[in-house]
């Protein structure tokens, strides 16, 4: 959207949807699987020539939807490069969702995942979720990532909202940071025959397996999926968490060029990897402004992913 046009960015009217595993499922087998991240670093603006303000994040982030819209399987607006210009920034990712929705009106359209990682209790929850997740709401994309470490019991107002707008949830599970792991690799000491195994099983695997509830018998998969890092070596086996039945989209952060290959995605997802959905942000974004350059890019990390998570 170069010269960055006005995106209306008024309530949008409820409408029935399929579930978005459904919808996600049918835009990774057009397009490969593969989401962009919009993540408008500092270091990225001034890659492309503009300023660090307002006017250069709107550009740059409508440019990625104009270039990009209809012809990967999901973008990824990352809301904190957002936030961090105040109420202003605030609009803009209101614009950005608007026109990534405007891209994915089509069947086999683009989605939407704003990564916000809300997580919070009772009546918090459910503004963030109303926010997020709501029809009419300006922030709401096609799904929300949340963080359930305040109890994925926590999560259940976004659980509900998403499930009844037809819109999904990527759950943090297993994230490549090293400090992750002393939150997800711990023991949960719960009774024997609580969610996620017996007395003894790890934070992951008690989050996969709450999901996999929620998505059982939902084809082609669910609407709850995972975050799960490429790069995260046996932590899935370590953690004792089963990821094929989630049965749900698995959002993973490292594929590629930014150093999982096939060997690696093998370890990490096993006969999961169908689920994979690839989600890479510099890899393209490095190869912008230009629009022809910015598809190309893309269609190469979709390439690169499919060849990785399909052999």
């Amino acid at each position: 959207m170069s010269g960055a046009e006005p995106v209306e960015t008024g309530p949008v009217e409820a409408r029935p949807v399929a579930p978005f595993g459904a919808r996600l499922a049918a835009a990774m087998d057009a397009h490969g699987p593969l989401c962009v991240g919009i993540d408008p670093h500092a270091s990225l603006l001034h890659a492309w020539g503009l300023p660090d303000d307002v006017d250069g994040l709107r550009e740059f982030s409508l440019r990625v939807v104009d270039a990009l819209g209809g012809k990967v399987a999901a973008f990824k607006p990352q809301a904190a490069f957002f936030e961090r210009h105040g109420s202003r920034g605030l609009a803009v990712l209101e614009e950005v969702v608007a026109a990534a929705r405007a891209a994915g009106s089509g069947g086999t359209g683009t989605l939407t995942i704003v990564d916000a990682k809300r997580g919070d209790i009772g009546s918090t929850m459910g503004a963030y979720a109303e926010a997020f997740l709501a029809d009419g709401s300006p922030l709401a994309g096609d799904a929300l990532t949340v963080s359930p470490y305040l109890g994925f019991g926590s999560l259940q107002p976004a659980v509900e909202l998403a499930a009844a707008t037809g819109r999904g949830l990527f759950v943090l599970c297993l994230t490549s940071n090293k400090e992750g792991f002393e939150v997800q690799h711990a023991r949960t000491g719960g009774p024997e025959g609580a969610p996620g195994g017996a007395a003894g099983g790890t934070v992951a695997a008690l989050m996969a397996a709450r999901a996999a509830v929620l998505n059982a018998g939902a084809e082609p998969m669910g609407s709850v999926g995972l975050v799960v890092g490429a790069t995260i070596g046996d932590a899935v086996r370590a953690t004792g968490t089963d990821l094929v039945a989630v049965n749900g989209p698995l959002l993973a952060p490292g594929v590629g060029a930014q150093g999982a290959g096939e060997r690696e995605l093998a370890t990490t997802f096993g006969d999961a990897r169908r689920n994979v959905l690839a989600s890479s942000s510099r890899a393209v974004l490095g190869a912008g402004p230009g629009p022809d350059e910015l598809v190309r890019a893309a269609h190469a990390a979709a390439r690169e992913a499919q060849e990785a998570l399909r052999s």
